[in-house]
């Protein structure tokens, strides 16, 4: 009988042991769910700052372009305001040609080549054809109507040309 009561009182100490297991799990749990919440919380929160900061990048990304080519209008403003001498305007309107130029190459837009080169449907659109002289070869850019930009590398505008054939 000795045996049955101590094999009866170690099962009653693991039922006290499992309760007390059963609780530190539960606390566990508990724990890891309250991390989730904040982890969770946290992601949102980020996913709200980025969708901000993509908004204000769109929207002030060209802020210091849109400084510079106000420099270039008020140079425009100072050359109207002397129309008197014919020379005068025209010496002003090719210094703020050049200084747009400028200000747009420093962004990393440059000017398309076009003008006698092989006519090249990834940086130009051909709205007509002409007959060419005998010098220029057929498929080569004879005139160009609207120059053609890149921005970086990318097509940002194609050069709109006219192209020679035979």
């Amino acid at each position: 009988m000795e045996t049955a009561e101590t094999t009866g009182g170690s099962e009653s100490g693991d039922q006290a042991a499992a309760p007390s297991e059963l609780e530190v799990l539960k606390t566990q749990l508990k724990d890891q769910q309250n991390k989730y919440l904040y982890l969770y919380a946290d992601f949102e929160n980020y996913k709200k700052r980025a969708i901000k900061e993509r908004s204000d990048l769109l929207k002030f990304g060209h802020e210091s372009l849109s400084r510079e080519i106000l420099q270039v209008a008020d140079n425009l403003d100072r050359a109207l305001e002397h129309t008197e001498k014919v020379d005068a305007l025209v010496s002003g309107i090719k210094m703020v040609n050049q200084q747009l130029k400028d200000t747009l190459g420093k962004f990393g837009v440059t000017p398309v080549t076009s003008l006698g080169q092989k006519f090249d449907p990834e940086l130009q659109e051909a709205v007509s054809q002409e007959k060419g002289t005998n010098s220029q070869e057929d498929g080569t850019v004879i005139r160009e109507h609207q120059k053609g930009y890149t921005l970086h590398g990318r097509l940002l505008r194609p050069a709109r040309v006219v192209v020679a054939t035979k």
